[in-house]
């Protein structure tokens, strides 16, 4: 069944450029041209992603972002930026988008990232790629539920964008091995983003804030300088 994607942008030589491309692919495109239409798109059309510009009429993208995650956790976000906003991008990521694009870009770049968190999420509701994907996985205080996308922390859910999910359930596959911000770019994003580390340093921080007691003096995810992270903590399956 081909995919939906929900198109958020009201410029139109950027949606035409957008729908074009991705129609090429196989992709169900709706378009909302602000971010109030975008919202009631979201809850009428069910897409399983959504590309949402920044720069919105009505309802800000960040505003949108912000909504969109109170009430669909699990819908994939790739924001549109201006190349200059980068505190934008940063409060995207912590607001739950999954990944950025910035203008201008290239339809082959944008086709890319789509089939890229695309594939990533079809990869983790399978749960084949490792053995332990497809159980319960406790390490410390934490419960993960790969195949229900759900963690708990001494019983107590902890609401993760599914990107944290992803990149939490990557490193617990890896506990105690030190991975490269590269290794997770690859990993994780599926897909090299050349150099470009800062969205996993985002969505560690943003993780760290959720799974850890104090972030600062971190249990878990530990920083190993120069080089990038590593998950600790006693594995029980």
């Amino acid at each position: 069944m081909a995919k939906r994607i929900l198109v958020v942008d009201d410029e139109p030589a950027i949606v035409k450029l957008v729908q074009f491309n991705l129609e090429k692919e196989g992709f169900l495109i709706d378009v909302a041209l602000d971010g109030q239409m975008a919202l009631n798109m979201v809850e009428s059309h069910a897409p399983d992603l959504i590309i949402l510009d920044l720069m919105l009429p009505k309802v800000e993208g960040l505003e949108v972002c912000r909504r969109i995650r109170r009430k669909q956790k699990h819908i994939p976000i790739l924001m549109l930026t201006a190349k200059s906003d980068e505190f934008d991008k940063v409060l995207g990521l912590e607001l739950g988008a999954d990944d950025y694009l910035t203008k201008p870009f290239s339809p082959r770049e944008l086709t890319a990232r789509v089939k890229a968190i695309l594939r990533r999420l079809e990869a983790i509701k399978e749960s084949d790629h490792t053995i332990e994907s497809r159980k319960e996985i406790r390490v410390g205080d934490l419960l993960i539920d790969a195949e229900g996308y759900e963690v708990t922390k001494q019983g107590s859910a902890i609401d993760l964008t599914p990107k944290e999910f992803e990149l939490l359930l990557y490193m617990v596959n890896h506990r105690g091995k030190v991975l490269s911000r590269d290794q997770l770019l690859n990993a994780v994003w599926n897909y090299d983003y050349i150099g470009d580390s800062r969205i996993v340093d985002v969505h560690v921080s943003h993780l760290r804030d959720k799974i850890e007691d104090d972030s600062r003096n971190p249990a878990y995810i530990k920083t190993v300088r120069g080089i990038g992270y590593k998950l600790e903590g006693r594995k029980d399956r």
